[in-house]
């Protein structure tokens, strides 16, 4: 059997893994420096006390029950694709087939270390709680979020969980019969922040930042974080007591060493089938790839396992000599169900249409059902719906 070799354990990594098992047809290896795949999009409920870490946590084993690939729990240090070699802290692996899945850096920040971010490793979450906490004994605070863009990878950019992360502290809050005492200011550099979503978006983003009295600051480049509060270019400063910041994705600075193709902003160059510029047998899928697209897509665990799925379609069609091949590019959109807390949004965005309805209760519920869903579908307890 031909030899696959996958790098990361998140939703791309995980989804090639299972999708090439299920051709019986390879040997199918992935590394990952965790063993577990860690469902970001439900993380935002730690903070608030919904969810525990163990709960957005699939341990990989579980999924290695239905679809037993080898997991190697290792750090990548550098990839040397002609060598048809990846060497890893502890050993070094050869392949015929290598899928690069895993992720992206942050953009680093003056001051960087006076913040936190939903989207950093998964044990933040916790930190993020802690600090929401000391404020809650406290009795009063002022609490900012926000987040940062690239401009050398545009879709490289995570802002949906801070509005989620900020709605729902907001109800946390209210629901402690505290949220008078407290300053939620939301800021950004750019000056519409949430326009990738589409210009409806933009007018309910600010209807739901009134709404809940939260301020707004954007517009302004960060100069620094500092310990109470951020610094902008034009040494105005927003006070904090705790700030919550998404940086912006970076390319990972290993790949700086590899042979691998790379974009101005660091990331992996890929075709429309993800197949890696000048290596046939190597693909990157997921936050570490250069998107081409339109102005607006952004890198979503939804688009990184479509990617997983195509990269193990094509591989297979390379394997078996078929000429069909599978792209990601047609598939890009925006889609996420925007939670409150209290309720959510239901946000779509594709080249034709741009959508965010507001969905009352139902939609929290919503997206604790896909929660649950994306566990079991993930350990093959429950079948796979068909775009989702």
């Amino acid at each position: 059997m031909k030899k696959v070799l996958i790098l990361g354990g998140g939703f791309a990594g995980v989804q090639t893994a299972i999708e090439l098992q299920k051709s019986k047809q390879f040997e199918v290896t992935l590394v990952s420096d965790r063993d577990y795949l860690y469902l970001f999009p439900i993380s935002i409920w730690i903070p608030v006390h919904k969810k525990e870490l163990d709960d957005v946590k699939v341990p990989i084993v579980n999924i290695q029950k239905k679809y037993p690939f080898k997991l190697i729990i290792d750090k990548v240090v550098q990839i040397k694709a002609g060598e048809k070699t990846v060497v890893f802290d502890n050993h070094s692996l050869n392949f015929d087939y290598l899928v690069v899945a895993f992720g992206s850096e942050k953009m680093v920040h003056k001051g960087i270390n006076n913040t936190l971010s939903i989207c950093a490793k998964p044990e933040m979450a916790l930190e993020i709680r802690n600090k929401i906490d000391a404020l809650v004994e406290k009795g009063e605070g002022r609490i900012a979020m926000g987040f940062g863009g690239n401009p050398k990878e545009k879709s490289a950019v995570r802002g949906g969980p801070a509005f989620e992360l900020m709605f729902n502290i907001h109800n946390y809050l209210k629901s402690k019969k505290i949220r008078q005492n407290f300053d939620l200011t939301f800021f950004a550099p750019m000056d519409e922040p949430g326009a990738r979503m589409g210009k409806g978006a933009l007018v309910m983003l600010d209807k739901m930042f009134t709404k809940y009295g939260i301020k707004k600051q954007f517009g302004k480049k960060i100069r620094e974080f500092v310990s109470d509060g951020v610094v902008f270019e034009d040494d105005s400063k927003l006070e904090s007591d705790f700030t919550m910041f998404i940086a912006a994705g970076a390319g990972p600075a290993l790949l700086k060493e590899s042979d691998l193709p790379l974009s101005e902003g660091g990331f992996i160059k890929i075709d429309n089938f993800c197949q890696v510029t000048g290596y046939p047998n190597v693909f990157a899928i997921g936050d570490v790839a250069a998107f081409e697209g339109p102005e607006w897509i952004a890198k979503q665990g939804h688009i990184a396992e479509l990617m997983g799925r195509n990269a193990a379609y094509n591989i297979i069609g390379a394997e078996n000599g078929t000429p069909n091949r599978k792209g990601y590019q047609e598939h890009l959109n925006i889609l996420c169900v925007m939670d409150t807390g209290d309720g959510a949004a239901f946000v779509f965005r594709n080249g034709q249409n741009a959508w965010m309805i507001p969905m009352p209760i139902v939609g929290h519920w919503l997206k604790k059902g896909w929660g649950l869903y994306a566990k079991l579908t993930k350990v093959g307890k429950f079948p796979r719906l068909p775009g989702l």
